[in-house]
C-alpha cells in the first residue's frame, strides 16, 4: 500500500489568471470574445473557494508530478506551440480502431466501441468520430509476449503505432487503437497503458488493466506458457480473457482515451488544478483524476476545436442520459437483439 502523504499543489490566484488568460493582448482579446457564461465558468479556476475545481493533491511519493517532473504548460504556451497538431476542414476525423474483441461476445464488442465513440463525439464537441472495421491482433503482425510478473498476454504498442500509422485515412485528424490485451513498449519495460506518435497523429490504448481483478491472484487471463509455433503463430489470442464490462470499466476507458487524444491535440500534463489531463502513474492515481478538463486546459480544447462550452457539457449530459436508449436498428440473430444499456453508474457523480 503506498503511504498518504496528502502534499496540496497549490498556485497563486495571479498565476492561475495568467496560465488561463495569458499577458499577450490577443489572446486576452480572443479571451473577451467568449461569452459572460463561459467566462463565468472560465473564471472559477482562480476562486479559492471554487466547488468545480480544487489544487492537485499528492498522495504518494509514485505519483506523477512527483516522479516526473515537466514544465507546466499555460495557453499561450500551448496556442503558439508551432508543431501542433491544428484539426482542419480536410483532417476532422477521429477514428477509433478496435484491436481483437472488447467483449466476451461480438454484440458485447460491438456496443462497448459504440459507447466509446459516442463519449468522444461529446468530449471533443465539434469534431467526427468515426469507427474502422474492428481487427484481430495478428492483422498487425506485432510482436507479442508474456508478461514475466503478471503471466498475462501483451503487445507490442510500438508496432501497432506503425500500423495504425498504414492505415490512416485521408481525412483522419488521428487514428486511435483501443483493445483489452495489455501493452508494453519494449522489451526492457513491464508495461504501458498507452503510447502515441503525436505527429504522426496515432495512438494505442489498453483497458486491460482497468478491469477489477486484474492484479489480483486469480485473474483468469494468465497464462502459463506461451506456444507459438513460429512468429506468425497468433492462436492464442483466439479465446483470451476479456474482463467483464462494469460501469467503472466504462468510466476508466473514456478517461484514458480522452486524455490520450487531448495530448495528440497538443495538450501535456496538467499542473494546474484537479484535472483529467494530470498524468497518473499507477490506477490510484488515475482513478483520482476527474472527467473535467479544469479551465485552462478546457480553453486549450476549445481553441483547437472552437466548440461552445455550454453545448458541450449538453452533450456530455446527454452521453449519460441516453444510457437506455434501445439500439435503432436491431438485427435478426437472437444475440444481436440482446438490449445492452450502458453501464453509466459511474458516471452520475460527475453528472450532478
Amino acid at each position: 500500500m503506498r503511504p498518504v502523504i496528502m502534499q496540496v499543489f497549490r498556485h497563486s490566484e495571479q498565476t492561475l489568471k495568467r496560465a488561463l488568460i495569458s499577458k499577450n493582448p490577443a489572446l486576452v482579446s480572443q479571451y473577451e470574445k467568449l461569452d459572460a457564461r463561459e467566462q463565468q465558468l472560465m473564471k472559477e479556476a482562480f476562486q479559492p473557494t471554487s466547488d468545480l475545481y480544487g489544487p492537485i493533491i499528492l498522495q504518494s511519493q509514485s505519483d506523477w508530478i512527483i516522479s516526473h517532473p515537466e514544465a507546466p504548460q499555460d495557453f499561450e504556451q500551448f496556442f503558439s506551440n508551432p508543431y501542433r497538431k491544428i484539426p482542419s476542414p480536410e483532417k476532422h476525423s477521429i477514428y477509433l480502431l478496435a484491436i481483437g474483441s472488447l467483449g466476451n461476445t461480438r454484440v458485447i464488442s460491438e456496443e462497448y466501441t459504440k459507447w466509446l465513440k459516442g463519449y468522444c463525439e461529446a468530449f471533443f464537441y465539434g469534431m467526427n468520430v468515426k469507427l474502422l472495421e474492428p481487427i484481430s491482433v495478428s492483422a498487425t503482425r506485432c510482436s507479442f509476449r508474456v508478461n514475466d510478473h503478471t503471466r498475462n498476454l501483451q503487445i507490442h504498442a510500438g508496432h501497432i503505432l506503425k500500423f495504425l500509422k498504414k492505415k490512416k485515412p485521408e481525412d483522419a485528424f488521428c487514428v486511435v487503437g483501443v483493445t483489452m490485451i495489455d501493452l508494453y513498449p519494449r522489451d526492457s519495460w513491464n508495461f504501458v497503458f498507452g503510447q502515441a506518435s503525436l505527429t504522426d497523429g496515432v495512438g494505442i490504448f489498453s483497458f486491460a488493466r482497468y478491469g477489477s481483478d486484474f492484479y489480483s491472484s486469480h485473474y483468469k487471463g494468465t497464462v502459463k506458457k506461451l506456444h507459438k509455433k513460429s512468429s506468425n503463430d497468433y492462436a492464442i489470442f483466439d479465446n483470451y480473457f476479456i474482463p467483464e464490462i462494469t460501469s467503472v470499466l466504462l468510466l476508466r476507458s473514456c478517461k484514458t482515451l480522452s486524455h490520450e487524444i487531448g495530448h495528440i491535440f497538443g495538450l501535456r500534463h496538467c499542473q494546474w488544478l484537479t484535472c483529467l489531463m494530470q498524468g497518473s502513474n499507477h490506477l490510484e492515481e488515475a482513478d483520482r483524476r476527474p472527467l473535467n478538463l479544469c479551465p485552462i486546459c478546457l480553453r486549450k480544447l476549445q481553441c483547437a476545436i472552437g466548440f461552445n462550452i455550454a453545448e458541450r457539457y449538453k452533450a456530455l449530459v446527454r452521453w449519460i442520459d441516453d444510457a437506455d436508449t434501445p439500439r435503432a436498428t436491431p438485427k435478426p440473430s437472437c444475440e444481436d437483439n440482446v438490449h445492452l444499456p450502458k453501464p453509466v453508474e459511474a458516471f452520475q457523480d460527475w453528472k450532478e
